[in-house]
Order: C-alpha cells, then sequence, then structure tokens
C-alpha cells in the first residue's frame, strides 16, 4: 500500500528485524507515542525486549507476516537482508518503508553498482562475476582489487583482497562461486558517509556528513563535524547521496557510504536502507536523531533538518572488550568510563560478548570537536581501544 495518510501517535509501528537498530527505533517511537511490534525469531532479542509486541517468527513466515500487518499501521525495516519479497507481501496489506524494490537493489551490490552509474554517481571500477567467462574476462585494470559476494555481506564479511588472476579465481571458489563483484583496488585516503532521511512526498533532509574509520571492515570511530574533509566534497557527497535516494524514489531513512581517494576524488562504496551505524551520534548529538527521522517518514509525518548541537565522537564497543588478554571474559571499566564528561554509553542488551559483535556504543559530545576528540581518546586508552 502507498502512503495516504499520517499515522499519528496512539498507533503502533511495525518493524521487520529484531536487532539493535530495531531497538533503537522502537526507543524513538514509544517517546513520540508510539507503541511497537517487532518480527523476529531470536526470542531474547534487543528490539523484540523492548517493544510492545514480539512476534516470534522467521522472515518469511506466512502466518508471521500476517500477524504483524494486523498489529501494524506501517512497517519498516531495520537489517537489509530481511528478504524484499516478505516486504513485498506486507505491502499488499500496510504501508512499508523502505519499499520492497529499493531494498532488494540494496542487497544486490551488482544492482547496486548499476545504480550508482545510473544516477551518475561515481563508484569504483568493477566487473560482475557469476560465470566461469565472466571470470576469464576480466581486464588487467582491475587487479589488484576486492572480491565480494553481491549478496549477504556486511561488516567486511564476505569479501577478500586479491592481487591477480590466481587468487583472484582461488577466492571465487572459496566463495563456493557465488554471484560476485570484483572491485578495482583504489588508492584510499578517507572513509566519509551521508545519512539521510526522505519522506513520501520527496522532502529530503540529512545529518551532517560523519567521517568514518573502520578496522577489520567494522567500523570503529565516527566523528563529526568530519574533521579532515573540504567544505565542497561534503556538499558533494550529499547531493549524489540525494541523487541516489530521489531516483529510487525512496522512502526511509538511508546512509550512502562513500570513499575519499588520495587524490581528491569522491567514490560511492555502498548503500544501507536503513539507520546506519555511523549516525548513532545522532541520539546525543542532534535535536532529531536518525531513528526518529525514521519514525516521521514511516508516519507521513514532517522532516525538518536535524541541527548538531555538539560535535561528537562514537566509539563502536564489539564483544573483544568483554575479554582479557587471557581470554576470561570480564565487564568493561563502566564506571571509569562514565566519570568523563559528555560521555553516554548505549548498551543493546544481547546477552552473550563474542569477538567483533556489535554489543553497544559510546558517543562523546563536547562543546568543540577538539575536546570531544580528547575525551574520547581518554575513554578509547580505558576499554583498550586503540587510539585514532
Amino acid at each position: 500500500m502507498t502512503a495516504a495518510t499520517q499515522v499519528l501517535p496512539g498507533a503502533t509501528l511495525g518493524v521487520m528485524g529484531g536487532g539493535q537498530l530495531g531497538r533503537m527505533f522502537v526507543h524513538a517511537a514509544q517517546a513520540m507515542g508510539y507503541a511497537t511490534a517487532v518480527l523476529e525469531a531470536d526470542a531474547s532479542s534487543p528490539a523484540g525486549q523492548a517493544s510492545q509486541h514480539h512476534v516470534l517468527a522467521a522472515y518469511t513466515d506466512e502466518q508471521g507476516l500476517a500477524q504483524l500487518a494486523a498489529l501494524s499501521a506501517a512497517i519498516t525495516t531495520e537489517f537489509e537482508n530481511v528478504p524484499a519479497q516478505a516486504l513485498q507481501t506486507l505491502a499488499a496489506q500496510r504501508f512499508v518503508a523502505p519499499a520492497a524494490a529499493a531494498v532488494a537493489v540494496c542487497q544486490d551490490r551488482a544492482a547496486e553498482k548499476a545504480h550508482f552509474q545510473r544516477c551518475g554517481v561515481p563508484c569504483a571500477p568493477y566487473a560482475v562475476i557469476e560465470s566461469a567467462e565472466q571470470l576469464a574476462a576480466v581486464t588487467d585494470e582491475l587487479l589488484p582489487g576486492i572480491l565480494k559476494t553481491a549478496r549477504l555481506g556486511y561488516d567486511g564479511k564476505g569479501q577478500a583482497r586479491v592481487a591477480n588472476r590466481t587468487e583472484l579465481a582461488a577466492a571465487w571458489a572459496a566463495m563456493k562461486h557465488a554471484p560476485c563483484v570484483l572491485e578495482q583496488m583504489l588508492p584510499l585516503h578517507r572513509e566519509i558517509s551521508v545519512v539521510l532521511a526522505r519522506g513520501a512526498d520527496g522532502a529530503c533532509v540529512q545529518l551532517p556528513v560523519q567521517q568514518n574509520l573502520h578496522r577489520d571492515g567494522i567500523l570503529a570511530v565516527t566523528q563529526v563535524p568530519a574533521p579532515e574533509v573540504p567544505a565542497a566534497l561534503q556538499q558533494q557527497a550529499m547531493e549524489c547521496a540525494q541523487a541516489v535516494a530521489a531516483s529510487l524514489d525512496y522512502v526511509g531513512v538511508l546512509c550512502v557510504e562513500f570513499f575519499v581517494l588520495a587524490d581528491g576524488r569522491l567514490v560511492a562504496n555502498e548503500m544501507a536502507p536503513r539507520p546506519h551505524n555511523s549516525g548513532h551520534y545522532s541520539i546525543d548529538a542532534c535535536d532529531l536523531s536518525q531513528f526518529e527521522l525514521q519514525v516521521r517518514t514511516l508516519c507521513g509525518l514532517p522532516l525538518s533538518t536535524p541541527r548538531l548541537h555538539s560535535p561528537a565522537v562514537m566509539l563502536n564497543l564489539l564483544g573483544d572488550l568483554w575479554f582479557d588478554a587471557a581470554g576470561a571474559q570480564r565487564e568493561p571499566a563502566w564506571a571509569e568510563v562514565l566519570a568523563l564528561p559528555g560521555v553516554h554509553l548505549h548498551l543493546y542488551g544481547k546477552a552473550e560478548p563474542r569477538r567483533a559483535r556489535k554489543m553497544g556504543h559510546l558517543t562523546v559530545t563536547a562543546a568543540t570537536a577538539d575536546e570531544a576528540r580528547r575525551v574520547a581518546l581518554q575513554a578509547s586508552a580505558v576499554l583498550g581501544l586503540a587510539p585514532f
């Protein structure tokens, strides 16, 4: 169903997926006066713990989908790998944002790259590899490169660096000859992202450009304002993100990640049809968080441009922090961290810490960017995180 009337507080909003993004959406919706319903098979999921209703079902379970539709006035997703067909099924009964067609593009790297090109948004040179013939046809210019599975890859998973054709063939075989995209390896200087919200009426607002640092393929640090990104490049990134969203006729919160190359050029890396890890700081540093924007786009409410009221640094908290050097489990030194000024701790309610698992995040806000960074470095030292 398409958006027709506003969904006002008091209604129930549905969300596909029970992870931390769903949990933060639930918190934002409840703060605005909505009830929530989460569909997720994990009985102890972060979003399910926080929601008034928890539909315990797989994403493709017909009865579960029917129950979610019956409970909800409108439905969103917190995870890009929710099957697009499930969103299509729900859309026959309720307004769903983002739409299944837009999510499907984001689920497939080949479709995503092609979409960037259609929008005139630069991306890394690439080739699609789905057959032995396409593997043989790869041009020398694409090597060395990064081979990525076309579907179901995130946080650095489903990727391999390849220096030559022998390594490329071996990596594709290791990925069981799944459809892949080979991207030319480019000289990267910086990583940035743009989080925007677009309504059904085409209105579009954005968070400030985020400067990001990844470690082992997982976001580690986000700084806002982006300290080392020229204003003209930030403007280009925002315009590119808007073009991507407009051409998808997108409704919801969308993140587009970019690489800044050594020569200063900007190329799009990938996009996520949902709030994004790099936008979590907005809960504490902006007057509108990315999750309230998600609620507003889903409900047809007016969008206003988020205002950054405090410079911020966000640190991702992975499960590694719960283990000492000998591998014994322990609790991080929260009291020492919370004694620092401007520190906001967010833990996601995950029962079991595991290495590389996102357990929470820490946002440091301050009157100046330098002060936020100084305190964030102190917090990093307390927790045993590498400096940045």
